[in-house]
């Protein structure tokens, strides 16, 4: 059994001018211990459909789901109360901005301690021993004194090895890092990256990437589900999508790549926008930006398709005739 089913996940936020259709019909797995990424330009939903699984989607949002399972439990008929025994202990999260994540009325230690108090019920005193250990296993220099500190007295790749060491604190079975890299400099990125990679490997995590950063996915993933208006347009392993991706879509964000683009006077680039509520096409909803749209047949919106060990949203999926042969 997966560690994680997400079957036919739906999220829309209804307004006086009509309904927003955040995530439509969203289907995911993972295996205990495997690396997805989740990639797709601002949004595209990645990061409403996680917070959807974390029962993190305010009023008045709206989740449905088919099916929506951790680790053998049915989150859909689980009360609130029971749905945060989950949410920070076996499932937890790292939000993309930590400055705003992290609470700036209390120090670290009292929100390290909070986390351990609440979820493994530590005493005082092993908490402070215990969030001693985390900031050490995140490379925080002087841990100790780390943690009568202020939120903003720390830089931000400080803040975010903080916030990295609240979501590994009770051992989750699946970790959710949401660009995690956001707002830092390329060399605190690299260094945050490893930390998540070193952390996912030596705990035997099952880690959801979410990331614009197609090079961190291909280095990173195992399995890669691309995500566009709110849809999942293609999800297959990460090998196989970046040497023949199947969606234009996937194409196009391959070819944006600054090192697929290298040899050229001018980087890729993708015309038009995600749409939003006013302007979602009846059919595909990619097509209005597509190089391979053709009218008529794409004036019906495609379904996901079982394709190539994986599945793709297309009607004219890139290299179906070399697989048809």
């Amino acid at each position: 059994m997966a560690l994680l089913e997400i079957e036919n996940l739906s999220v829309e936020f209804p307004s006086h001018n009509g309904v927003m259709h955040a995530v439509q019909d969203v289907s995911l797995s993972l295996e205990a211990g495997e690396v997805l990424g989740v990639v797709g330009e601002s949004g595209s939903g990645k990061s409403v459909t996680m917070m959807a699984l974390m029962g993190l989607v305010a009023f008045p949002g709206r989740v449905q789901a088919k099916k929506l399972r951790f680790d053998g439990h049915d989150l859909l008929g689980l009360s609130d109360r029971e749905r945060r025994r989950f949410t920070g202990k076996d499932m937890s999260m790292i939000f993309q901005d930590p400055t705003t994540s992290l609470n700036p009325c209390f120090t670290v230690g009292f929100q390290l301690a909070e986390t351990l108090k609440l979820h493994l019920g530590l005493d005082k005193k092993a908490a402070h021993k215990r969030s001693i250990e985390l900031l050490e296993q995140v490379g925080i220099p002087a841990p100790e004194s780390r943690l009568k500190v202020y939120p903003h007295q720390l830089s931000g790749g400080m803040s975010q090895r903080v916030m990295i060491a609240m979501a590994i604190a009770c051992n989750p079975k699946l970790l959710i890092a949401d660009e995690p890299t956001t707002a830092l400099d390329v060399t605190i990125q690299a260094q945050i990256l490893d930390l998540l990679k070193s952390l996912q490997k030596d705990r035997g995590m099952a880690l959801v990437l979410i990331t614009h950063n197609m090079g961190v996915v291909s280095d990173m993933a195992q399995r890669v589900a691309v995500m566009y208006a709110g849809q999942v347009m293609e999800q297959r392993q990460a090998d196989a999508l970046f040497a023949a991706p199947a969606h234009p879509y996937t194409e196009a964000l391959l070819s944006a790549m600054p090192e697929r683009s290298m040899h050229q006077s001018r980087l890729n680039t993708i015309p038009g926008m995600v749409p939003g509520l006013y302007d979602r096409p009846d059919g595909c909803l990619f097509a209005p930006r597509c190089s391979h749209a053709r009218q008529g047949a794409c004036d019906q919106r495609p379904a996901l398709t079982p394709w190539s060990g994986g599945s793709v949203r297309c009607h004219f999926a890139l290299g179906a005739q070399e697989v048809a042969a």
